[in-house]
């Protein structure tokens, strides 16, 4: 995890503004169905607490309910996908939704037996078959 500082991020059109004054979880690469259609790939995203997340600008965030338990949130301008949530007190921050530099590192592979084809996993990080 990183230490305390301040960190921000937004979609790519400008319309939604956020910022992380919390220690952020290193990404992990979720590769699940659901972030694959989604985000049109896998997911990499980092987790921060909700108390330490705060939107600056979100008029055009919408937030689509993907499960019982989870929404993902994106902006109705540009179509960037910004972040999920659950019912837990955190929100799950897409990573390259994040200004540049950010500190954090890619730590593992998640929910790999449901990898698309088109790709492979070359790294030497550790890598589920589900949520690791």
């Amino acid at each position: 995890m990183i230490e305390k500082h301040i960190q921000a991020g937004g979609c790519l059109c400008g319309a939604i503004r956020y910022q992380i004054s919390g220690p952020m979880r290193d990404v992990i690469a979720c590769h699940c169905q659901q972030c694959q259609k989604s985000s049109g790939h896998h997911v990499a995203a980092t987790r921060v607490a909700m108390t330490d997340f705060k939107l600056n600008q979100s008029t055009r965030l919408k937030w689509f309910h993907s499960s019982r338990s989870a929404k993902r949130g994106f902006c109705e301008n540009c179509g960037s996908n910004l972040f999920w949530t659950k019912e837990d007190g955190s929100i799950s921050i897409f990573a390259g939704t994040l200004d540049q530099p950010c500190g954090l590192r890619l730590s593992k592979h998640i929910f790999v037996e449901d990898k698309a084809d088109y790709y492979d996993l070359t790294d030497n990080l550790p890598k589920f078959q589900k949520n690791g």
